[in-house]
């Protein structure tokens, strides 16, 4: 960096942990809201998990939340990226994507804001859904969603100017996979079986990774979700859910 610009660098720490239903960056839309039963809890750590810095944050729908991508670090940066929704072959601009491979590593996203809880110990913590983070993801500020300032009817979104197909993979699951959903409903797990379903017909596969037959694997919440694709590569098959050990952020 030129210091003779005026410029210096600026060191931030975290303000809150997020704990989400992502365990692996695989199976993360690549955009916020597009899977409304993702949730997660932003939890606050010291010394800002007082109640004070969320008065008032309960009167908001929605917040902006402005991350790190602590997965996706590097030494080296390129000025340029390959945007899935270009199907991955064609490049442009890092500042023209929300890539996380950036010079500075920090993401920005707005969630719906569920619940703000208030417990004791200097327990704060945000209930939210519409997620689009990694377990863990270290949170540096948030900020509420304003609509009347926020929300721009006229604004172009160039090459990502419509929503990406929610259902791009029919799906479709296994006896086995079935029988399991069914023992997770009735100890009120039947929310599961939808965060599921919703990740893998949006099709997180990478587009050099779509041929028939391939199994798959997505680790959402306690478990790891085993998919394949069929013949037709537009299904895809719930192969079967394996409890996984539980690990706290």
């Amino acid at each position: 960096m030129n210091m003779d610009d005026g410029l210096q660098p600026y060191t931030f720490e975290p303000v809150a942990i997020l704990k989400s239903c992502y365990k692996t960056k695989f199976g993360i839309p690549r955009q916020p809201g597009l899977i409304r039963e993702a949730r997660g809890e932003i939890r606050f750590v010291p010394p800002y998990n007082q109640e004070n810095v969320v008065r008032g944050l309960d009167q908001f729908s929605h917040i902006w939340l402005f991350f790190v991508f602590h997965q996706s670090i590097r030494e080296k940066w390129k000025t340029t990226v390959r945007p899935p929704r270009l199907g991955g072959d064609k490049r442009v601009g890092v500042f023209a994507t929300r890539s996380p491979f950036r010079p500075s590593p920090i993401g920005l996203s707005v969630v719906k804001l569920e619940r703000v809880v208030l417990g004791g110990h200097g327990k704060v913590c945000l209930e939210i859904s519409g997620l689009d983070l990694l377990d863990g993801t270290p949170i540096l500020d948030i900020k509420p969603y304003v609509p009347y300032t926020d929300i721009i009817p006229e604004a172009v979104g160039g090459f990502a100017n419509s929503a990406p197909e929610s259902e791009a993979l029919n799906v479709s699951v296994s006896e086995k996979a079935e029988q399991q959903f069914q023992v997770l409903e009735k100890h009120g797990r039947g929310s599961f079986r939808r965060l599921a379903c919703k990740v893998i017909a949006a099709d997180p596969r990478p587009a050099y990774q779509r041929e028939a037959g391939r199994i798959y694997s997505v680790f959402l919440e306690e478990f790891e979700v085993v998919w394949q694709i069929e013949e037709s590569t537009d299904k895809a098959i719930i192969l079967e859910v394996k409890k996984q050990e539980s690990k706290s952020v």
